[in-house]
């Protein structure tokens, strides 16, 4: 349960849809402190009771700014997107199997997508009290932390969401005194994006989208204003970018 903020609070989650989005939908759902989540999706989830679908599309700033202008205010704004592999555009294993086309998706789901979200919706956190904006990231796409290199243009594109994030928390900072905006990485997650990649996790290590989205809201719930423009890891240890 989200303790940290004023309730009741709304909540925005994108990519409701997917595993950890609608987990995160679930468990928020569920909170007496939320009143109301908005859950968006390409195609509209179920509503009902606290949950109310929108329809918006990561590569289309027309659909973001429509969602904005439905939706109008918001506590916490969860972006829960993301690409790594799609159709014949798989993580590279070596800089030849690099291409245009991967780098263009990765960076149109990955990190310009999320930024076009904050354009629109930043707007709509409170100016006078607590207020997180959190995305999706990973711990592939810290600089220092990579040993093995391949995955291109995912590692570059969640790398530049981390920049964007890191952007958005100092420009924020100025009219937000109370405001969070920070990056999360979700471990190995049993979801599409990660099963072709599961062969090698630690035993104990791939969590289900529930364990995962239960431990993100509990470390959102613990993050202070000075905490803004990081990463963070599900356990709530920082990711040095």
């Amino acid at each position: 349960m989200l303790q940290s903020f004023p309730s009741p609070i709304t909540v925005c989650v994108f990519g409701a849809t997917g595993g950890i989005g609608a987990a995160f939908v679930e468990q928020l759902a569920a909170d007496p402190a939320v009143e109301i989540v908005h859950a968006g999706a390409r195609r509209p989830v179920a509503g009902g009771g606290k949950i109310h679908p929108f329809t918006f599309d990561l590569t289309n700033q027309a659909s973001i700014e429509a969602a904005a202008t439905q939706i109008r205010s918001a506590d916490l704004i969860l972006v829960a997107t993301g690409m790594l592999h799609d159709g014949g555009i798989q993580p590279e294993k070596s800089w030849r199997a690099q291409s245009g086309e991967a780098y263009a998706q990765a960076f149109a789901l990955n990190a310009i997508g999320p930024a076009l979200i904050a354009k629109h919706f930043l707007p709509l956190l409170p100016r006078d009290r607590r207020a997180i904006f959190a995305a999706l990231s990973a711990r592939v796409s810290s600089i220092s932390d990579n040993r093995l290199g391949g995955w291109h243009a995912y590692r570059a594109s969640k790398a530049a969401l981390n920049m964007i994030v890191r952007n958005l928390a100092i420009e924020l900072a100025r009219s937000h005194k109370e405001a969070i905006v920070a990056t999360l990485h979700p471990g190995t997650v049993d979801t599409g994006l990660s099963q072709p990649f599961q062969r090698n996790v630690a035993p104990g290590k791939l969590f289900t989208p529930a364990f995962s989205a239960d431990k993100l809201l509990g470390v959102l719930d613990r993050l202070t204003p000075a905490d803004s423009g990081n990463l963070f890891a599900w356990d709530g240890q920082q990711i040095e970018y």
